[in-house]
């Protein structure tokens, strides 16, 4: 073999054997998702949302029927009338008693000037202050009859509007409105079936700020902080890629078997740990596409 042929021979030899991949882990872009569910049972009368649709924080997406729910409100909103219109009128119920008391206490003090003359007796004096010591008592008895009454007739009244305020709360979670401004994924409804409490209506996510999850071997944990800025290439196929800044959000506490659909530099690795490294989306990225990571 000639000598000059030997520098290209190597060449080769190190071009074959440098088949390491030129990232440090891969993952696949997820994103945070939020299940909207109804609050109430009752027949959904609409759903305006498809998937693929995108919604703003606080828009209506569904609504329920609320008709039985509004005549338990107004059936409660009598009752409370009802139950208030019968309370005792203390002032007006004791009046009477109290002019009583007003006459005699006149009486006693008339009595006594006659008692003092001469005019009357010690027994009449007497009598007229037991009688005024007597109408006090009845006074005294009544306003904590009547107080009582009174007492238990708003502790029913409030409950009953308790009542009606907790459907008044059902009626407004009928509408159901969207937390957060997202990309609808999944829609698990149609207008005119029947809903119940916790049944999904449908799947948002905001496809804006996703997520890779990656996967590092233990020996690369010491290279992870929170915080810290990567690049994240992600793969559309052929040769198109395209990179992305991103920053490392989340780190596992905990490790777990390599799932079979990541690969890692070191292949002997069983135990990996999970990372997110947050990324934003420019429009291109999609939910359950492959990516890599360079630190």
């Amino acid at each position: 073999m000639k000598p000059y042929l030997y520098p290209a021979i190597a060449a080769i030899l190190l071009t074959a054997c440098s088949g390491a991949p030129d990232y440090d882990a891969t993952g696949i872009f997820e994103a945070t998702t939020i299940t909207i569910s109804a609050e109430t049972s009752g027949k959904i009368l609409s759903i305006g949302i498809s998937e693929g649709d995108s919604v703003t924080a606080g828009e209506v997406i569904a609504t329920v029927d609320t008709t039985l729910l509004t005549l338990q409100a107004r059936q409660l909103e009598s009752q409370r009338q009802s139950a208030e219109s019968v309370s005792p009128d203390i002032a007006a119920q004791a009046t009477a008693l109290r002019s009583q008391i007003e006459y005699q206490k006149h009486e006693c003090d008339r009595v006594s000037r006659l008692l003092a003359d001469g005019a009357a007796t010690q027994k009449q004096y007497d009598d007229s202050r037991a009688m005024l010591t007597t109408l006090e008592g009845q006074l005294t008895a009544l306003l904590s009859t009547l107080s009582k009454n009174r007492s238990s007739i708003t502790d029913n009244a409030l409950a009953i509007q308790y009542q009606a305020e907790q459907v008044e709360q059902q009626i407004a979670r009928s509408i159901v409105r969207t937390p957060i401004t997202a990309t609808v994924l999944e829609k698990y409804a149609e207008p005119g079936e029947f809903t119940t409490p916790g049944r999904p209506l449908c799947k948002l996510a905001d496809l804006n700020n996703i997520y890779l999850r990656a996967y590092f071997t233990v020996s690369q944990l010491a290279d992870l902080s929170i915080g810290q800025q990567v690049t994240v290439t992600a793969d559309f196929g052929g040769d198109e890629q395209y990179d992305y800044p991103g920053v490392i959000t989340w780190i596992a506490q905990e490790s777990e078997f390599t799932p079979k659909s990541i690969q890692t530099n070191d292949t002997r690795a069983n135990l990996v740990y999970a990372v997110k490294i947050a990324v934003k989306n420019d429009g291109r990225l999609k939910l359950g596409q492959y990516g890599e990571v360079k630190l």
